[in-house]
């Protein structure tokens, strides 16, 4: 296990998984769990805590006082780091440390620009866990350029056993592409570790979410409907994953009240950044910190992006359809 202090203004790349500490409990808890997901992938641990000098301060004091003050700040943060490290004593992990002057938010997105994966807590002291779902809760999950995973303090009680965790990963679609990239990333954990995929679609009744909506529509047929392109998605997923058990499902409730209820007993709940209005797009809406603050274990947001394997999909669409 080694590490790496990064002085400041250094252009090193970052590699591997970036984890967000603030010295909260919430904080250490994401580094766990970003600790154990290291090493599942055989990637350096990068933990990164980021500081600013309150405006108050900066402008009230004079030169003399406020390099003090930045001293004195940054003395904490070297100290946050130093106890989030020492937590980390699986000798198989590369560990490394930075501590960034900055915007935390703006700091992760400008990371997640090399990191493959940006880890966060979901509350905190006002540093990284605090800000990102704070005032720019959404900034991270819509702009990062990597998946990021939000995990939420319950998920330590989980590890205690109090829940009963099943051995799955589930993955939220609405049939956009956007939904169907991440499905591809959510297979891929699921296939390198051998989990079930469980893929879901939320259906809110017609007369209830969309009251312009002709009464001649059949909910029966648009269920089935959803079903058959499911059913379809499936077949096109077991072509790219031959070994991995997949379920399918099409879930009557609401979008988040069904991502909620998924992440109680999946080991990973996955969505995509965007979407046609169903899981992914309410990720962006006025309802996403209800899904984020309220899951109750870890949701990755996989961002847009794109994926040469997407274009075989429309094969097996048209193959079903007899074109």
């Amino acid at each position: 296990m080694s590490e790496n202090n990064r002085p400041e203004g250094d252009a090193e790349v970052i590699e591997g998984i970036v984890v967000g500490v603030d010295g909260s409990d919430q904080g250490l808890c994401a580094l766990k769990w970003a600790a154990q997901e290291a090493k599942r992938r055989g990637s350096i641990l990068n933990i990164v805590t980021a500081y600013t000098i309150p405006v108050f301060a900066a402008s009230s004091m004079d030169a003399g006082y406020a390099t003090l003050d930045d001293q004195l700040i940054r003395n904490g943060a070297e100290e946050v780091v130093r106890q989030a490290r020492a937590t980390i004593t699986d000798t198989d992990i590369t560990v490394r440390t930075y501590i960034e002057s900055g915007d935390p938010a703006g700091v992760l997105l400008d990371l997640s620009r090399q990191a493959e994966l940006i880890v966060v807590g979901t509350r905190g002291r006002g540093g990284f866990v605090g800000r990102l779902l704070g005032s720019v809760s959404s900034a991270l999950p819509a702009h990062a350029k990597c998946p990021t995973v939000v995990v939420p303090l319950c998920v330590a009680k989980r590890e205690e056993g109090d829940v009963q965790v099943q051995d799955r990963i589930v993955v939220g679609v609405d049939g956009s592409d956007r939904a169907r990239l991440a499905v591809l990333v959510a297979a891929e954990l699921a296939a390198t570790r051998g989990l079930t995929l469980r893929v879901v679609c939320a259906l809110a009744p017609i007369s209830g979410a969309l009251a312009w909506m002709p009464a001649t529509v059949d909910q029966e047929a648009v269920t089935a409907d959803v079903r058959h392109q499911m059913g379809i998605g499936k077949a096109w997923l077991q072509s790219l994953f031959p070994g991995l058990e997949i379920e399918i499902d099409v879930i009557d409730g609401a979008p988040v009240e069904i991502l909620i209820r998924e992440s109680q007993t999946a080991r990973l709940l996955v969505t995509g950044s965007r979407g046609r209005g169903g899981f992914a797009g309410m990720l962006l809406g006025s309802t996403s910190q209800g899904v984020l603050h309220h899951s109750k274990g870890p949701v990755m947001v996989v961002p847009d992006g794109d994926d040469p394997r997407l274009a075989s999909r429309q094969e097996f669409e048209d193959r079903a359809n007899g074109l």
